[in-house]
């Protein structure tokens, strides 16, 4: 072999060296991505008491929605104002929602039309095929937009006259003084009790991609929420979302979102949408402990700082105070008057 020959394949072998080092730091540098699933049984990763909940079958889930679709929300002495619609004669459900107004909001406010059966005497969402003796609309007094204000009032107000007309029948409108009272009054009452809970991973070292992101949550019962950006942890009570966790919507909307870097997410639960029964505060605890873990990312504040155990005691504290304050106002979280309030 000649010389020549002997430096070209040196020089060769040095070059080959340089490139793949240079894609063993590139490859270290970029976030971590999902690891291919092997054909091999393996056990993963569960939580302590209590147990975070299972996705339902889809079957199961599509059972439930429909059953809460036939029901609906209702309404509500408690956060509605009423008005009732006085019909001469029954009419059918078909005739009713022919008539209804094109819209269900006032403003910010949505309301809601009721009719009492005429065969079994309860008050039920108009449906088809039934037939009403009576009628009457809620509109919410408040929820996260603030109290329902005159303007709105006035808009509820006049779409219901209109109704009225079309229906030939007569309302009983409550008086605006009074209904803006009581807006403003419930509106501070859930201005003082409305939490949610969050708390910050924050990656330690190396970021993550959506993909990778996505992979560690879903070991934890997390499925893709209906925002992009958004994971969610499903209630196995009544498959509301338990808890959510988020990142940034535009690393999942990346045109290559496994070079997307993420290093932070949060997990969050809100409180008065959540019922106390299904132990919320103890799932969402553990659920930040584990994710941290497993992404290798540390709990901290809106501020940065640390997230302890005794800050996480603290919180669980003040937590049961205001479960207790929403019961004694018969707005227990997790209801659906609850719901629509803090909403």
């Amino acid at each position: 072999m000649t010389l020549t020959a002997a430096l070209a394949i040196v020089a060769g072998l040095v070059l080959a060296a340089v490139v793949a080092h240079g894609a063993w730091n590139a490859r270290r540098a970029g976030p971590r991505q999902p690891q291919t699933m092997q054909p091999v049984e393996r056990a993963e990763p569960t939580f302590s008491a209590p147990v975070l909940p299972e996705v339902p079958d889809p079957p199961v889930l599509a059972a439930a929605g429909a059953a809460s679709a036939r029901q609906g929300p209702r309404i509500d002495a408690l956060i509605d104002a009423i008005v009732a619609v006085r019909l001469e004669s029954p009419v059918s459900g078909e005739f009713v929602l022919a008539h209804a107004p094109s819209t269900r909001r006032a403003g910010s406010k949505p309301f809601l039309l009721e009719g009492l059966d005429a065969d079994s005497g309860d008050w039920e969402p108009v449906a088809l095929g039934r037939r009403y003796s009576e009628l009457q609309a809620g509109v919410q007094l408040a929820n996260r937009s603030g109290a329902l204000n005159e303007i709105e009032y006035s808009e509820f107000a006049q779409l219901m006259q209109g109704f009225a007309e079309s229906v030939g029948a007569l309302i009983e409108l409550p008086d605006m003084l009074e209904v803006a009272a009581r807006a403003k009054e419930l509106d501070a009452f859930a201005g003082q009790h409305d939490a949610q809970l969050t708390v910050n991973l924050r990656a330690n070292d190396v970021a993550w991609s959506p993909g990778y992101l996505q992979q560690v949550a879903a070991r934890h019962g997390f499925v893709p929420g209906a925002v992009s950006g958004r994971l969610v942890l499903p209630s196995i009570e009544d498959h509301h979302a338990l808890l959510t966790l988020s990142f940034d919507a535009r690393a999942a909307l990346a045109d290559e979102p496994e070079m997307a870097a993420v290093r932070e997410a949060t997990l969050s639960l809100d409180v008065p949408q959540t019922p106390e029964s299904a132990e919320p505060f103890e799932a969402w605890q553990q659920a930040a402990r584990k994710l941290a873990d497993d992404l290798g990312a540390t709990l901290v504040d809106d501020q940065g700082h640390a997230v302890t155990l005794h800050a996480f005691h603290a919180i669980g504290q003040e937590l049961k105070q205001m479960y207790r304050a929403l019961e004694a106002r018969d707005l227990a979280a997790g209801s659906a008057s609850a719901r629509r309030l803090f909403s």
